[in-house]
């Protein structure tokens, strides 16, 4: 059997401290001051873990991050042509659409939504687009072709709400230019 964390010292003087003979005296106060909480080791004595992955390496950001950036570059893209159609509507991502809402049983996945504005005032909300991550994900080979497809989809959505052909929106051919 193990001894227990404190130790048994035979020779102390417990008259002092009201204990008997044997029982265990604690080793109180340590001659070493305590270690500060930051500074702690974790309980099996490795130390803080740090960093995993540098900001440097790619794998840094998370799939849902780096897809932000793309449909954020696809706005931008649009907003040089559009910035006044475009002020007022908003641009989301979710991972999936809530498919038992929108689809019946013979519909295509939607990849991306286009919301009306509703309300006027305080209760309003603006015309809000939403972009669905996993189903373009699924669709597309490579990080070059995602961007291509996001900016298409992005384009027809953006043509639905203006009421407008694509070509209109973006007349250097992405969206509707078929020849690849």
């Amino acid at each position: 059997m193990r001894a227990a964390s404190r130790t048994l010292n035979p020779m102390a003087d417990n008259a002092s401290t009201g204990a008997t003979w044997g029982t265990p005296v604690p080793d109180f106060p340590s001659p070493q001051p305590p270690i500060p909480s930051s500074r702690r080791r974790d309980r099996r004595g490795r130390g803080l873990r740090g960093v995993l992955i540098p900001p440097e390496v790619p794998a840094y950001r998370s799939r849902g991050e780096r897809f932000d950036d793309l449909v954020l570059d696809a706005v931008e893209h649009l907003e040089h042509r559009w910035s006044a159609e475009l002020s007022d509507v908003e641009f989301a991502v979710e991972d999936v659409p809530p498919l038992p809402a929108i689809l019946g049983p013979e519909e295509p996945i939607p990849l991306a939504l286009h919301q009306p504005a509703v309300g006027r005032g305080r209760s309003a909300t603006p015309d809000r687009i939403i972009i669905y991550r996993r189903p373009l994900e699924a669709r597309a080979m490579d990080t070059d072709d995602l961007a291509e497809l996001i900016l298409d989809v992005l384009i027809h959505k953006v043509a639905d709400m203006l009421g407008m052909e694509p070509e209109v929106i973006d007349p250097e051919g992405h969206g509707w230019h078929e020849d690849e």
